[in-house]
């Protein structure tokens, strides 16, 4: 997988460091729990005096009573608890006039009562203040009393492609860390500032299209601007660090899923009609439609992707993230992984795989061979109509390449030994690195297959990459398969600090700066030599990381070759993005790339991602 695997817990009230300052003065003595029928004077708490103008509530850590407002959206699971919008709003568009009350156990209320809330104010950061995540305003411990019901709910406030801005968030301030947590909000400038003034208030949307598709934790991202940065098959792509994407917004419903079942979208599709309830921040996504009430899914009929097969002197070579595969997952996986590899990629002379786990699984019992995983996926392949592949690979030492504890997850050659031979040469293991010597006039690794430089502290808790020197056609050809560091720790796109920090890439930059000198070892034995280097890189073409795979020349990353709109191998958070990658060497010359689309836009995947395959001569 590329991005951090995630679970869903109900948050408990927690408060954010940014307010610790605050909290440490002490909390203002609670008032009556009683509800005064009274009514309101000049120094009443409203909703709009808890948000107040900046991320933060100027009333954080300190008890507030009676204040009013119309339930407009209740959750029974998860984060347990209700919204409430004041019906008087002020006149000041930065101040949001809705606000979560967290309960912990089921509420009793419902929408459209009428409530006065006593309770403490808290700035709530889902993920805990580590993760860089802005902080949810919310009630908590509180006393509610219920004046009337049957009340009309508050008017939704329509997001749309007019209302969201095109510039993404503000610089966050240097002087506090590059957080914006204490700047002004601004929701006619910058899209975060508008969701961050809306947080807790009744919103919707109107008939969108769906840039992520629903997933296993029943949610599904839309975007509000139907020509920004579209993809060819309906998505909106993430460019560049700059292109975030200003109209993406997750959807989900506050309807329990055993009530009513959460629709099936893929990318591409429409959610249509209205999708209307509380805006809220969550740690897998930020801003959030809680939908209230849920609008239906037209299906566009997205195929997945074939690409076409390889002509007799074109050299196939393809790369596939498997998603963790192992012989205890469902015969249907492998099944359907294989007719992927056979119908949709072609069958290539040489596959890559990434996430291909041992024997055991998860099972954490010191399992390092793959032999059985991969017997019964090149089974399923020659089953499904392919070629019976044969498979070459270096098991790694026990829980030392990061991924699934006891998984021990590495990269494996597929290869049809009917197009395409392998030029073994013993010695690689583990900890045994391989080099490059010049025999005659052409390169040569010294284990093939073998890792490049596995003791390089680049490495650590990460997969190493594996080199093979293959022949096609009396044509030497390298590849080199690789896995990179996850992005696990980085800052989400909505992160208090804009920019958001990316710590991940420290380490990926330092495992590309090590293939950039394989690979021009390669070179400066055999100038011209095809050197092909695929994998998981888990990073975009615009990426230092992939800067780093260029520098010198060395390499080319061949995704670029693509039109932007089909410049994508992963979906996350509703931007198409790459993370899959094959560059090459200048030596092999013209090449034919296609980034395979038939997993990232799907609700039924088999993998998270879409597979990669260059064709050229050597």
């Amino acid at each position: 997988m590329s991005h951090i695997s995630r679970s869903r817990m109900p948050r408990s009230a927690a408060v954010s460091t940014v307010v610790a300052t605050a909290l440490a003065a002490g909390l203002l003595a609670a008032t009556s729990s009683s509800a005064s029928s009274a009514a309101p004077d000049a120094d009443e708490v409203r909703v709009h005096d808890v948000q107040g103008g900046t991320r933060l509530s100027p009333l954080a850590g300190q008890q507030v009573a009676d204040v009013p407002g119309i339930v407009t959206g209740v959750r029974t699971y998860g984060s347990k608890g209700f919204w409430i919008q004041d019906a008087k709003a002020d006149d000041d568009p930065a101040t949001s006039e809705g606000v979560f009350v967290y309960t912990g156990t089921a509420p009793t209320v419902k929408a459209g009562d009428a409530v006065r809330v006593s309770g403490t104010v808290t700035e709530y950061v889902p993920g805990g203040a580590a993760s860089g995540n802005q902080s949810l305003t919310q009630l908590t411990k509180p006393t509610v009393t219920v004046e009337s019901s049957g009340n009309e709910l508050p008017a939704p406030v329509t997001i749309s492609a007019k209302s969201v801005p095109s510039a993404y968030a503000p610089a966050g301030d240097p002087a506090d860390g590059n957080s914006v947590n204490k700047l002004p909000l601004r929701p006619r400038a910058y899209a975060l500032d508008l969701y961050e003034s809306l947080e807790g208030m009744n919103v919707r949307v109107g008939s969108s299209r769906v840039v992520g598709a629903s997933d296993p934790y029943n949610e599904l991202w839309v975007t509000v601007k139907p020509h920004e940065n579209t993809t060819r098959r309906g998505g909106a792509r993430y460019g560049s660090y700059e292109a975030q994407n200003t109209g993406r917004l997750q959807i989900q419903q506050l309807a329990p899923v055993s009530e009513r079942p959460f629709p099936k979208a893929d990318v591409g599709d429409a959610l249509t009609g209205t999708t209307e309830g509380p805006l809220d921040f969550n740690q897998f996504g930020g801003y959030t439609l809680a939908a209230r009430s849920l609008g239906e899914v037209v299906r566009k009929g997205l195929e997945r992707e074939r690409t076409r097969p390889q002509r007799e002197r074109e050299l196939a070579v393809a790369t596939y993230n498997v998603e963790n595969l192992d012989p205890g997952d469902p015969q249907a996986k492998f099944d359907a992984l294989a007719q992927a590899v056979v119908t949709n990629l072609a069958s290539p002379d040489i596959v890559a795989l990434e996430e291909i786990q041992d024997n055991s699984g998860a099972k954490n019992d010191g399992t390092v061979a793959a032999d059985v995983t991969l017997k019964k996926f090149t089974d399923a392949i020659a089953a499904a109509g392919g070629p019976r592949y044969a498979w070459r690979s270096v098991d790694p030492e026990n829980n030392k390449d990061g991924g699934e504890p006891g998984g021990n997850i590495r990269q494996v050659f597929l290869y049809n030994p009917e197009r395409v031979s392998f030029t073994d040469r013993p010695g690689g293991d583990a900890t045994t690195p391989t080099d490059v010597v010049r025999e005659g006039k052409r390169a040569a690794l010294t284990r093939s297959p073998g890792r490049i430089d596995p003791a390089n502290e680049a490495w650590t808790n990460s997969r190493k990459p594996l080199a093979g020197e293959f022949t096609f056609r009396g044509r030497t050809v390298f590849v080199v398969a690789n896995h990179f560091a996850s992005k696990g720790g980085d800052e989400s796109l909505t992160s208090h600090h804009q920019p958001p920090a990316r710590s991940s890439e420290v380490q990926r930059v330092k495992q590309a700066t090590a293939v950039n000198a394989f690979v021009r070892k390669v070179r400066a034995a055999e100038r011209n030599a095809d050197v092909v280097v695929v994998g998981d890189i888990n990073d975009f073409e615009f990426s230092p990381a992939t800067q780093a795979l260029e520098a010198g020349g060395a390499l080319r990353a061949g995704i670029e070759s693509l039109p932007r709109a089909e410049r994508y191998s992963y979906v996350y958070q509703g931007n198409s993005q790459v993370l899959d990658q094959i560059l090459v060497s200048p030596g092999v010359g013209r090449f034919a790339y296609d980034s395979v689309h038939v997993n990232a836009e799907f609700a039924d995947q088999n993998s998270d991602h879409d597979p990669q395959v260059i064709r050229f001569k050597p």
